[in-house]
């Protein structure tokens, strides 16, 4: 059958369009399809059921009514009578449908207007599922582009199969691109939005860094060299933290490259940004001495709990391991996830000096001492009250004058101090109505009840309703930086285990678990603990044999 010039030009037009938009063919004529349908029902009836064919081979349209076999016809632009379907087609029933041929139309303007935009929108919304379908799988990739426009800042970049913006956020600050350059960009989102979907690019993502040195060094693409984390001030600085899998490269110098030639190409990419290369190290001391470069670092002390570490630095070397505006030890700190306090040599010796006379203090009230003794006892490692009370006699006699008469003398004052201060807790706990079950507590001290009182927590019941975080506190990243938040038990020296310990135990005396359920609680966390443990013996292992 020949193919008439106008379904041989329908059909050209399909593969165009379907080529520019880099859609499937199909999706063009059945919307093509949809743009007839909508002329046809405007002429013949919006109420009617018209069904458009387009065949794919020849471009032939064919025009059906879709009619519903009905006993009695109410409306019959989508119902027909069984009489006369029967007449059509014997075997014809009650719900069938007839498809009753229609003659072909001339579109008039105002239809073939109506036509282009329905064409258009159905290829329009068939692109951007085609877009969204192929960008959401490259999140995380690097694309290149040219710039097409900047709108107040954000830069819109056609990919070639695609449209991405780079928010004004998203740019390293002083760069300046013009219509027609071309950028480099790291996918961070893509979301379906309702103007179609929407490419988020960034230039100042961490990531972004991460994979211009995937890409400039072969030894981290072949997964010899890993980047362990990233810490950047984009434009300005950043921090990287690098570990070899093979004991015979050297991480940092792979990074750098001959003359620094991997390290530029990255540099360049970052308009000038300046880049520290860092060895990542399992121990966080070795990692945060490491992250504070080039800073000399004098000494560090460790609060694992409240991941904060204290660095000390000679009284030349602040400046410089703070940094310009706090910005060395602000990406030390990112790098690391560590909180980082900095303090000079000479700092640490007058807070040192501070502690020891808060203790010397202490010691002289409570055990009603001179200075000379409350001094040598501070100077000997005793900070509390509780220490000289009930150690072992003979680490009081051990110290050099301090006979035994001595030292069974200040443990009796020790004593008596802290069953003083024990009653006057206790009083306290009785005015506040904390009540007496809460003892039954296994680590529960009378300071701690005043605590717990204070804060309006008076029975086994309430306490149960506790949670860890409420006693011992929590830290969390704010702006690249830890904050602490305190608990009702902050300062009595309860660690997060003991508390979440002590919370089970009021909810099983309160009765919101059982014994069983409990035990199967702990069994599940042990198991993890256990599986956890195999897989530090097997990177120790691993280091181990590779050190």
């Amino acid at each position: 059958m020949a193919v008439s010039a106008n379904r041989l030009e329908l059909l050209q037009i399909a593969d165009a369009v379907a080529r520019e938009k880099a859609i499937d063919r199909e999706i063009v004529i059945e919307a093509m399809a949809d743009a007839i349908q909508k002329a046809a029902r405007s002429r013949y009836g919006t109420e009617s059921n018209i069904q458009v064919d387009i065949d794919a081979k020849t471009g032939e349209i064919k025009l059906t009514r879709v009619l519903e076999v009905v006993e009695v016809v109410e409306d019959y632009s989508t119902e027909i009578a069984l009489m006369i379907a029967q007449d059509r087609d014997p075997n014809a029933q009650v719900g069938d449908q007839v498809h009753d041929p229609l003659p072909p139309m001339d579109f008039g303007r105002i239809a073939a207007q109506s036509a282009k935009q329905v064409i258009v929108q159905k290829v329009r919304e068939a692109e951007r599922d085609r877009q969204y379908e192929e960008y959401k799988d490259r999140i995380g990739e690097i694309v290149n582009g040219t710039v097409k426009r900047v709108e107040y800042g954000n830069v819109i970049v056609d990919m070639g199969r695609g449209e991405g913006i780079i928010r004004r956020d998203e740019m390293i600050p002083r760069e300046n691109v013009r219509y027609g350059d071309r950028v480099r960009a790291y996918v961070h989102d893509v979301r379906r939005e309702q103007r179609g979907p929407q490419i988020f690019l960034s230039r100042t993502h961490p990531q972004f860094m991460v994979k211009l040195f995937t890409m400039e060094v072969p030894e981290i693409y072949d997964g010899i060299i890993e980047i362990r984390s990233v810490a950047r001030d984009p434009g300005s600085r950043a921090k990287i933290a690098v570990i070899s899998n093979d004991n015979s490269i050297d991480p940092v110098g792979a990074c750098v490259g001959m003359r620094g030639s991997r390290v530029q190409a990255v540099v360049g990419e970052l308009q000038g940004e300046k880049i520290d290369i860092i060895p990542w190290s399992q121990s966080p001391a070795t990692f945060i001495v490491n992250a504070l470069q080039p800073a000399e670092v004098a000494k560090v002390v460790l609060d694992e709990d409240a991941e904060r570490i204290e660095v000390v630095v000679p009284d030349d070397q602040l400046s410089l391991a703070i940094g310009r505006r706090g910005q060395n030890v602000r990406l030390a700190s990112q790098l690391t996830g560590w909180d980082i306090d900095i303090m000079t040599e000479e700092e640490e010796s007058a807070r040192r000096q501070k502690e020891f006379n808060e203790r010397t203090e202490l010691f002289m009230k409570a055990l009603d001492v001179d200075e000379m003794v409350g001094q040598v006892l501070a100077s000997e490692g005793f900070s509390q009250v509780e220490e000289v009370g009930y150690v072992e006699l003979d680490e009081i006699t051990s110290i050099e004058g301090f006979d035994e008469e001595t030292a069974q003398e200040l443990q009796t004052r020790a004593r008596e101090y802290l069953d003083r201060i024990e009653n006057e807790l206790n009083d306290k706990r009785n005015e506040l109505g904390v009540s007496d079950e809460l003892l039954t507590i296994n680590g529960m001290t009378t300071a701690m009840l005043v605590a717990l009182g204070e804060d309006g927590i008076k029975t086994m019941e309430d306490f149960a309703g506790c949670a860890a975080d409420d006693l011992v506190g929590w830290t969390e990243r704010q702006d690249g930086e830890t904050k602490r938040y305190e608990g009702l038990f902050s300062a009595k020296e309860v660690s997060r285990e003991e508390a979440e310990a002590m919370v089970m135990t009021a909810r099983l005396a309160a009765g919101w678990i059982t014994q069983e359920e409990l035990d199967a609680m702990n069994a599940a966390e042990e198991e993890t603990d256990e599986d956890a443990s195999e897989e530090d013996v097997t990177v120790e292992s691993v280091f181990d044999s590779k050190s």
